[in-house]
């Protein structure tokens, strides 16, 4: 009786599947720039710029006063290749299909998506917007905070905003509203499956078990600023104290306000940054975003840091941030591209299934009647309107 052998095009399948279903923060960002990087004879390299909304400013009065057009752009750079290597003998690949993703695709892939989906979740560290419950159980009023962050930031009120709790974080939120009056049919898959539903203005309500912690630097609020009329992605601090910053870090500075993106009046709240890279014992200049702009079409703060004014942390000296994350679809971006097909192979396949592209590549073994197989993505993400977008840092 001869083998019955899978075909390359259901191996791959299944494995797609299987990678899909277990992500929820990369199923619900931004995917619309696959196809750029798959144009056939056009290919465009392996980054792209992606273009920012202009930003203007409003004349009062009569008088014309042209103002030039300042475009601006991030760039998406996909170079990030995960892949997992397996080795398996013809008696395997006789199985059924059922058989064989559970013994060997499933928990490959399930590792593979792990790993993609926790190398997205770095993008986190990039949002300056937190609601600060350090210490404490979250409840509803944190998810109402960070709703109105991203309405401050004239995020829009549609149904691309998700909502992904970590698992403790989870617990808390359906302990606490388990006795609110809510949908029934909601209310039952609270108590049969201990998941949230629509709730707080967000679309969807996930938990996630890969969503990182974060252990802060060893400052505790002691730092200053040091000198006046400071702008741009650093500020000079005085580190008299010799702490240490951690990249992510949530901070803000005295005299510092937010102000309204579009009017640019002074909110009275002050703006916070996020720490872009990790600042040594008795570093004296901190990085971080946004930009301070105290003027013109892209100004987003009322005025420079106070000179000598405190630079505040969220969460006390090495707190442990255990965060949460609020977004819009658009705050972030993730990208998967079509790997190139070996010529030669007997035994290739590529599949896109709802924007992931995967290659699943078989070699074989002759003397030792194995199959080598190696099953890669290549792909890149990138923080494009952080803004829209915010950490809830609780427990």
């Amino acid at each position: 009786m001869s083998n019955s052998l899978l075909t390359p095009t259901q191996v791959t399948r299944k494995a797609l599947m299987i990678l899909h279903q277990k992500l929820n923060f990369i199923g619900n960002i931004n995917r619309q720039y696959d196809d750029s990087f798959a144009q056939s004879g056009a290919k465009i390299g392996d980054t792209l710029k992606i273009r920012l909304p202009n930003q203007y400013t409003v004349r009062t009065g009569k008088t014309m006063s042209a103002q030039d057009t300042t475009e601006s752009s991030v760039t998406l750079t996909m170079a990030t290749q995960k892949g997992v290597d397996l080795n398996f003998t013809s008696v395997e690949l006789a199985l059924s299909i059922d058989d064989f993703a559970a013994r060997i695709l499933e928990p490959a892939m399930a590792t593979l998506a792990a790993n993609i989906e926790a190398d997205a979740f770095n993008m986190s560290l990039d949002v300056y917007n937190a609601v600060n419950n350090v210490s404490a159980a979250i409840n509803f009023k944190q998810l109402l905070l960070a709703q109105k962050r991203m309405i401050d930031m004239l995020t829009p009120q549609d149904n691309n905003r998700s909502l992904i709790l970590n698992t403790q974080d989870n617990v808390d939120m359906v302990d606490g509203l388990k006795g609110l009056f809510q949908d029934s049919s909601a209310i039952a898959r609270q108590y049969r499956e201990g998941l949230l539903g629509i709730t707080a203005g967000f679309g969807a309500v996930y938990q996630n078990t890969i969503m990182p912690t974060q252990t802060t630097g060893t400052d505790a609020s002691n730092c200053t600023v040091n000198g006046a009329s400071q702008t741009g992605a650093s500020v000079t601090i005085a580190n008299g104290s010799a702490k240490t910053f951690k990249k992510g870090d949530v901070v803000t500075l005295a005299g510092c306000n937010r102000v309204h993106p579009e009017t640019k009046s002074d909110t009275g709240e002050l703006q916070q940054f996020v720490v872009t890279a990790d600042v040594a014992a008795g570093g004296t200049s901190l990085p971080i975003s946004p930009s301070i702009v105290t003027s013109g079409a892209a100004q987003n703060v009322s005025a420079s840091p106070t000179n000598s004014g405190a630079v505040t942390k969220v969460g006390g000296a090495a707190a442990i941030y255990k965060p949460s994350l609020a977004f819009h679809r658009d705050a972030f971006t993730f990208v998967s591209a079509d790997l190139p097909m070996p010529k030669a192979a007997q035994f290739a396949s590529r599949q896109v299934y709802d924007g992931i592209s995967m290659r699943i590549w078989q070699g074989d073994d002759i003397i030792n009647d194995a199959f080598p197989a190696r099953i890669d993505v290549l792909y890149g993400f990138k923080s494009i309107r952080p803004q829209m977008a915010c950490r809830i840092l609780s427990n």
